[in-house]
């Protein structure tokens, strides 16, 4: 069993966004005495979600870290932000933690919320408590929402606390597991008060949930036995680091209600540094790198946790291939302040300056060691997508700059040149989470640019086969130009793309001619006679004719060029449009909906079953054309309570046919 005072602990705070993360945070540095005085998110004046784009947006955009002490020992909070859009900053910082607090609402009709939260949890071997937060404001029945939150663990939701009401409002709490009762005061530590006569049962029920995992307390409750406070609270500790257990417990962030239990239970159940680098595989010194941030005061930190030893200032760090890099400064973290360390105890969360050459997802050894390898975590997947451009040209490498660096720091963010369109694509989770990138590219660097949605990629393609000559002949003194060529065009299947063979005999068209005649075949596909690019054609040079003096690459690939361009308009060219394999995970109880949704997008449903593993969920497999997903992420959200997700990958290419071809026909232009 580890032992209290064993390292700095990390505590990741997670939970739907608007369940009072950020409050509950500034209530256990309060706390602890790490603040003077409570902050407050909507007055803007607590000691996370310091930048100015999550104080005008009243709630997280990034991930905040605080740290405090408390009894002796160091802790640091990863507060992760709980809207989808903004969920990849936070996602980051999920490995290195020993303990996750999700934090829900007493509502039961919101329990579900929960759930994607709780499943990410499971997969990644966090071991992780469930907090009801605004137990104050609570008007329903807290058993309807312990109730409604174990169908969505895999691991018993075990209530270790449970509400003492007077009316319908919740003045304190029982701990079943200590098996006392605590009375709330504003403001001060809880205030124990006799047990209710009417617990024995619930704590029964908790000593035989414990006892599912331990034969020893099985056989003293079997034997009618009380067992001791030590056996209870051991294994409370360690079926909830193993994940066997989830523990409820409950207060409210606003009135500190609760939250000096809480952080008494997150002091003596929250696993060492020692587990957690267990549980990810590190051996030896390391520091695990899960962030970059650029900090307005000491520029470019590499965050990461310390694992195994102390790291000092100027230490080698070694990466996995054995390259080396030096630390720089190290940094403790504090909202949006910094603080010099001299150096960083195991288990600290620190940042690290001056180390340019170090990313997110690195783990790198300290003083020498080499670090076990590493496998990362996947991010969430980028579906929404807006075209940008500089208002002035001048500023385009500015403009790469900057986006780099916006990406570096945020994994959810990527950006790309279009091959199809040309465009520069700026990616994110949803809208919010662009409008946000948008909003730090002006404020940081000063750019404003010009914003759309990006062009679909329609392409063109052909019905029939035709033969077709292509003559260039000039002539305007001195040398003049010349290049015959005879092609044969015809289309292939699907997804063939474009094949170039050459037929020539007899030396009709001399062998240093042929490359400029398929240049010039293939610049006319760049454009076809619909205005797109010209995919799934095969042409044959058959035959053509040449001039001792006027003929040259640049006649022959003009020749070919007029060949292909009067062939396409003969051969029944029609358009194409990517159709996107789409996936989509809900609740059940919105599935019904988004089926009927999808036909609007002219979307063919592929299938249904339910989600595997997950609580009634289903998987919804469907066809959608690209140019219908725009806004898609916003209605499949507003569909399910801001619950589903979907994936869409490239499947093929179909025909575009009726008033929407017609549409593209007359916008060709754009499609150059």
């Amino acid at each position: 069993m580890d032992a209290i005072g064993s390292g700095a602990r990390a505590i990741a705070l997670v939970g739907p966004a608007g369940s009072g993360k950020t409050s509950v945070a500034e209530a256990l540095l309060h706390a602890a005495g790490a603040i003077p005085r409570l902050g407050s998110v909507d007055a803007g004046t607590t000691t996370g979600d310091a930048s100015a784009e999550a104080r005008g947006r009243g709630g997280s955009t990034e991930l905040n870290l605080t740290r405090f002490s408390w009894a002796g020992d160091d802790y640091t909070l990863l507060d992760c932000p709980g809207s989808v859009g903004f969920a990849a900053d936070g996602d980051c910082a999920l490995d290195v933690a020993d303990m996750a607090l999700v934090v829900i609402t007493p509502e039961a009709e919101r329990a579900a919320l929960a759930e994607p939260v709780l499943r990410q949890l499971e997969a990644r071997g966090v071991p992780h408590i469930i907090f009801i937060n605004k137990i104050d404001k609570a008007r329903g029945a807290i058993a309807e929402l312990l109730e409604a939150l174990k169908p969505l663990s895999v691991a018993p939701v075990l209530d270790r606390q449970v509400p003492i009401n007077e009316g319908e409002e919740a003045v304190g709490f029982v701990d079943l597991a200590l098996d006392r009762a605590f009375k709330f005061r504003a403001g001060q530590p809880s205030e124990q008060v006799p047990m209710p006569e009417d617990q024995s049962a619930a704590r029964f029920h908790l000593l035989e949930q414990l006892a599912d995992h331990d034969d020893y307390l099985l056989e003293q409750l079997l034997n009618d036995e009380q067992p001791d406070l030590k056996t209870v609270s051991g294994d409370l500790k360690r079926e909830t680091a193993e994940g066997l257990v989830v523990p409820v417990m409950l207060g409210s962030a606003t009135t500190s209600g609760g939250i000096r239990r809480l952080l008494k239970a997150l002091r003596h159940d929250t696993p060492s540094p020692a587990s957690t680098a267990e549980r990810l595989g590190i051996t030896g010194a390391a520091i695990e790198v899960f962030k970059v941030a650029n900090d307005t005061s000491v520029g470019r930190l590499a965050l990461g946790r310390v694992f195994g030893k102390p790291l000092l200032e100027g230490s080698d760090l070694t990466a996995a291939d054995g390259e080396t890099h030096r630390a720089g400064a190290l940094f403790g973290v504090q909202g949006g302040t910094t603080m010099r360390l001299k150096q960083a105890s195991p288990g600290d969360v620190i940042g690290i300056a001056k180390a340019d050459e170090v990313h997110a997802g690195d783990r790198l050894g300290i003083a020498g060691a080499r670090p076990s390898a590493r496998t990362p975590s996947e991010p969430r997947v980028a579906n929404s997508a807006l075209s940008i451009s500089v208002k002035d040209h001048k500023d385009e490498v500015r403009l790469s700059t900057s986006l780099n660096k916006l990406t570096e720091e945020d994994r959810g963010l990527s950006w790309e040149t279009s091959e199809g369109t040309h465009e520069t694509l700026l990616r994110g989770i949803n809208d919010e989470h662009l409008a946000l990138a948008l909003d730090r590219l002006k404020r940081r660097y000063g750019l404003e640019v010009n914003v759309g949605q990006p062009s679909v990629a329609i392409k063109e393609s052909i019905r029939k086969s035709v033969t077709q000559r292509g003559r260039h002949k000039k002539q305007s003194g001195g040398h003049g130009q010349y290049g015959d060529v005879v092609i044969e065009l015809k289309p292939l299947r699907r997804g063939e793309g474009f094949q170039f063979v050459d037929k020539i005999t007899g030396g009709v068209i001399p062998r240093q001619y042929i490359p400029a005649v398929e240049a010039g075949i293939k610049d006319a596909m760049l454009k076809g006679p619909l205005g797109c690019q010209v995919v799934d054609v095969a042409v044959t040079l058959t035959d053509g004719s040449y001039h001792a003096v006027d003929s040259s690459e640049l006649a022959f690939r003009t020749a070919g060029r007029i060949a292909m361009s009067e062939a396409l308009a003969a051969c029944a060219p029609y358009l194409l449009e990517p159709i996107a394999h789409v996936t989509i995970q809900c609740p059940g109880t919105a599935t019904s909906r988004i089926t009927s949704a999808l036909p609007s997008r002219r979307a063919r449903v592929l299938g249904m079953a339910p989600r595997e593993g997950w609580s009634r969920w289903d998987t919804i497999e469907a066809q959608v054309p690209e140019a219908e997903l725009a806004g898609f992420q916003v209605d499949v959200r507003s569909l399910s309570q801001g619950m589903a997700t979907y994936e869409a990958r490239f499947d093929h290419l179909a025909e575009v046919t009726g008033k929407t071809a017609e549409t593209i026909v007359q916008r060709a232009p754009e499609h150059a």
